[in-house]
């Protein structure tokens, strides 16, 4: 089937749209990418979203119905321009609330609008299902890294957070590793950028190393897996530690996260693997691979084999293996791993809005 897999991140840097050609033949999956493009939002939208968890109920209901007419009406534009159609509609929404601690998972966009406006099944809300068993709700991705890129060692996600999944001790497991591109573009919103364009201005910085050596010891990172992070864990765990420092030129501190963020990554590899990364491959994608000041540090802290693929994959992965949850979930197939995110139990997760008669 056709599916547009939707993939908003924390980031917040705009809206992934992935049309894919979702097949299963011959025992396996593949997912081609037909078209893509990301929509940016605008500063308003970037607002409403980032300050929507202090709002009130009635704000929050109709801010969730108003995204998923935006959403509805970004699909349809997005498949009039480029002449093509879809049978599904794979959406993760936008993450408002995560907090797996307390049972707490929320993505807007809302799938019942979103099917009003398309005329097109929807698929929506896949977090919630794994956090009511117990699990994070997150990474989701992993499931897809183990039916589409089964070659890879290890598949790292540099996004608003930075994941990575994994096969380990003979199992698929995945996990949020530390804060990404979502404190990379704070800080270059200090100097007037919507993001560090490649990793120019960590370029130019030298590394703080007390702000570094504080970073490295936020407890989080000595937890084991499964493990999940959200916008909360940032202002309540990290930021506070970064703003100690503002003072500091806005280069020196871009510089020193990209170099602890590369740490992390590195210390998550060793602790899977043995050999530290030795005669293993490792794809990249997310946005964070397009910073080659970022990818630099990371190649120098791990002897992993890295492999940046074409830009179609970099950019839109998330969104392409969100249309194979989709796909999954109208065939009635377990789309989550609770070897990946800890919940009592693998499961078929997600909401249905529409005629889904001609699919099932």
């Amino acid at each position: 089937m056709k599916v547009v897999g939707i993939m908003s991140g924390t980031s917040m840097d705009g809206t992934d749209l992935a049309l894919c050609d979702v097949d299963h033949k011959d025992g396996r999956w593949s997912v081609n990418l037909v078209a893509a493009q990301t929509f940016p939002y605008d500063e308003k939208w970037r607002i409403r979203l980032s300050q929507l968890r202090y709002q009130n109920a009635e704000v929050f209901a109709k801010t969730d119905v108003f995204y998923g007419r935006y959403l509805g009406e970004t699909v349809r534009n997005f498949l009039s321009s480029h002449r093509e159609s879809a049978d599904l509609i794979a959406s993760h929404g936008h993450t408002i609330f995560h907090d797996p601690t307390r049972w707490l998972t929320c993505q807007i966009g809302d799938g019942a609008t979103m099917n009003a406006v398309t005329r097109i099944p929807v698929v929506s809300g896949f977090r919630r299902a794994d956090v009511a068993l117990g699990g994070q709700g997150a990474p989701l991705v992993g499931l897809g890294d183990d039916l589409l890129y089964p070659e890879y060692d290890f598949c790292l996600n540099l996004g608003g957070f930075c994941n990575i999944s994994a096969i380990h001790k003979g199992r698929r497991i995945a996990f949020d590793i530390s804060p990404c591109n979502i404190v990379l573009n704070r800080l270059a919103r200090e100097s007037g950028q919507s993001y560090d364009k490649d990793g120019e201005v960590a370029a130019q910085g030298e590394v703080i190393y007390p702000l570094l050596k504080r970073l490295d010891e936020i407890p989080f990172y000595q937890q084991g897996y499964p493990k999940s992070l959200g916008r909360e864990w940032i202002n309540r765990e990290f930021w506070h530690i970064v703003r100690d420092f503002d003072t500091e030129p806005v280069a020196d501190r871009m510089k020193t996260l990209v170099v602890h963020i590369a740490r992390q990554i590195a210390n998550a590899i060793h602790t899977l693997n043995e050999n530290h990364g030795q005669g293993t491959r490792m794809l990249i994608t997310g946005g964070g691979a397009h910073n080659p000041v970022l990818i630099d540090h990371l190649r120098s802290e791990t002897e992993a084999v890295t492999d940046i693929p074409d830009s179609g994959l970099v950019d839109f992965k998330e969104a392409m293996i969100f249309a194979l949850l989709g796909a999954l979930r109208v065939g009635n197939m377990t789309n989550t791993l609770n070897s990946a995110t800890g919940a009592s139990q693998a499961w078929v997760s997600g909401s249905l809005d529409g005629d889904f008669s001609k699919l099932i």
